[in-house]
């Protein structure tokens, strides 16, 4: 006897051996059992997912000698002339090869005819989609009014191909891709008829392989059992179909989550050396993300994973590190990676960047965890909690950095000194000038003249008071905005190597203030009054706390 491979071997011969499809074969069961049987279906939905197996059961239940029935007998004439697909009243069309209208003519002159032996004359057109449009409208009449003993089941991988005007005189019935877990509880069943030993790991790549097809799964299993025999294992799966294993991609994720380049450019080196598919990794990945997401967002009710227990467990177990906005930009930086390697002549280099670009993503804060970090400092502000909360803050490890020492008693002359030669710079306009105006004029662009007319009153080891012309009294508040003092702070660590904390007073009546630069002029176009808003804002206590924290400044106001 001929030898029968597995996909064809295992085809359903009943609606309740359908795997995946529950929604298509209980209405189907109920339409049968009602007597509401329509004239004409589609089966929409990606190969191998049962559209031809539930059409040819549809034509037994409706042929048996028993029914209509939804549980065909499998034994009579008819159904046997079905299964073995020489049935005179069951007509399998390929629509790829006979889309012309003149083969449709030649069908519709033939519906006319009585059944041979059978209840009704059913045709199935597989890939109704390549008929041309003459061959579509030419069947359109008889599709709307076909003699009561005739019905059409269409199938098609492609629905947006075929024309409306057809859609609309059919039920039509969208299949879905088979899950995960159904192939491989459809593979286990099998090969335990089949007296085939097979590790999970192994059924679980083959039907990551599967992409949602059964039909590709069990065709992927045939080739296995002939290429190891019937002790099977998920290396030889691997080695077959250039695969990569669950743990490989697994850690993979945790590489980029935890921004360890050196791992992820060690991992993909021993992909590319056993020859495995890069590209094919890439969409992988982003299955993998996109599972972690659903866990984050779902929490417990992770019932759309359809995922076996040990891989659930992996994204439930590392959900809780991660935040969801950087999984989403991370699923940004592969679905780019995605679009260049079809067209990169490196998939290595293009892979190795593209996840470099993922870890850094990964690790970058999201601005929704900042504006957590921030109220949770105006909330425990008025506790005097606020310094311990900037203190768990992301960023930097200050830590880790050496602590500087503070000016001792005798420095504090030569701090005073410094200072007296950064206003004398100043004033003369050299090139040390030119940068600290500079610095200054970038946070705050109006305060640049006033700092001209400036002199040092006194210091200590952390402070610093500037004197200003009593000229500008009225204007004190341009002296005191943080983002000038802040960067007025910055210039002087420049030049005195240490941070000093500074303050602002008018000068005495018998100290003359500093001749102020000529070539420095006042150009802004920003508005006073705007200004004036964001010093509001700077005022404001955890504002500020938060600014000087994370050394930063207020890029915009959102109320």
């Amino acid at each position: 006897m001929a030898y029968e491979v597995l996909a064809r071997k295992w085809r359903p011969q009943q609606f309740a051996d359908v795997v995946g499809q529950e929604h298509v074969t209980k209405t189907l069961t109920n339409a049968i059992e009602s007597g509401r049987v329509a004239h004409a279906y589609i089966f929409v939905g990606s190969r191998g997912i049962g559209k031809t197996t539930s059409a040819r059961i549809l034509a037994k239940a409706l042929n048996c000698e028993k029914g209509p029935t939804p549980t065909p007998c499998d034994v009579c004439d008819s159904c046997k002339e079905v299964m073995a697909g020489n049935s005179l009243d069951v007509i399998e069309i390929d629509g790829a090869s006979n889309n012309g209208v003149d083969q449709v003519r030649e069908l519709r002159d033939n519906v006319r005819y009585a059944p041979a032996r059978a209840a009704h004359k059913i045709y199935i057109i597989d890939e109704v989609h390549m008929l041309s449009t003459a061959a579509f409208n030419a069947l359109l009449k008889t599709l709307e009014e076909p003699p009561p003993h005739v019905k059409f089941i269409f199938a098609t991988t492609d629905v947006h191909k075929v024309l409306p005007t057809i859609l609309s005189r059919c039920q039509r019935f969208d299949l879905r891709r088979i899950s995960v877990q159904d192939i491989v509880g459809r593979l286990r069943s099998g090969c335990e008829e089949e007296g085939v030993s097979i590790s999970e790991d192994a059924l679980l790549a083959i039907a990551r392989g599967a992409e949602g097809g059964l039909r590709d799964a069990e065709s992927a299993l045939d080739q296995i059992i002939s290429f190891r025999g019937k002790e099977i294992g998920e290396d030889d799966v691997l080695s077959v179909f250039g695969l990569v294993s669950r743990h490989v991609l697994e850690d993979l994720t945790l590489a980029i989550l935890k921004s360890d380049v050196p791992r992820i450019i060690g991992i993909v080196a021993e992909m590319d050396r056993a020859g495995k598919d890069l590209p094919r990794i890439v969409m992988e990945l982003m299955e993998n993300f996109r599972n972690l997401l659903v866990v984050l967002y779902a929490g417990q009710d992770v019932a759309a994973l359809e995922l076996p227990e040990a891989q659930l467990r992996f994204y439930q177990e590392h959900a809780s590190g991660t935040e969801a906005g950087r999984v989403l930009r991370v699923i940004d930086a592969l679905v780019e990676t995605d679009g260049r390697m079809r067209y990169a002549l490196s998939k290595k280099t293009l892979l190795e960047t593209g996840l470099i670009r993922c870890s850094r993503a990964a690790e970058t804060v999201t601005l929704n965890e900042l504006l957590k970090q921030v109220a949770e400092l105006k909330k425990n502000f008025k506790s005097g909690e606020a310094l311990g909360a900037i203190a768990e803050a992301p960023g930097p490890d200050y830590a880790a950095e050496p602590q500087k020492k503070k000016p001792a008693a005798d420095e504090v002359e030569q701090l005073l000194k410094c200072w007296h030669d950064i206003v004398d710079h100043m004033s003369k306009a050299d090139p040390l000038s030119r940068h600290i105006v500079d610095h200054i004029s970038k946070a705050d662009p109006l305060s640049r003249r006033y700092f001209l007319d400036t002199a040092p009153l006194r210091t200590d080891a952390t402070h610093l008071v500037v004197g200003f012309d009593p000229e500008f009294s009225e204007e004190q508040e341009r002296f005191e905005n943080p983002r000038s003092k802040l960067a007025l702070s910055r210039a002087v660590e420049k030049r005195v190597g240490r941070m000093l904390s500074v303050s602002f007073e008018p000068l005495p009546a018998d100290r003359k203030p500093l001749p102020a630069d000529p070539i420095v002029s006042d150009s802004s176009a920003d508005s006073t009054e705007e200004l004036t808003g964001l010093q509001k804002w700077y005022a404001t206590p955890v504002v500020k706390t938060v600014v000087e924290a994370f050394n930063g400044e207020i890029s915009d106001i959102r109320e």
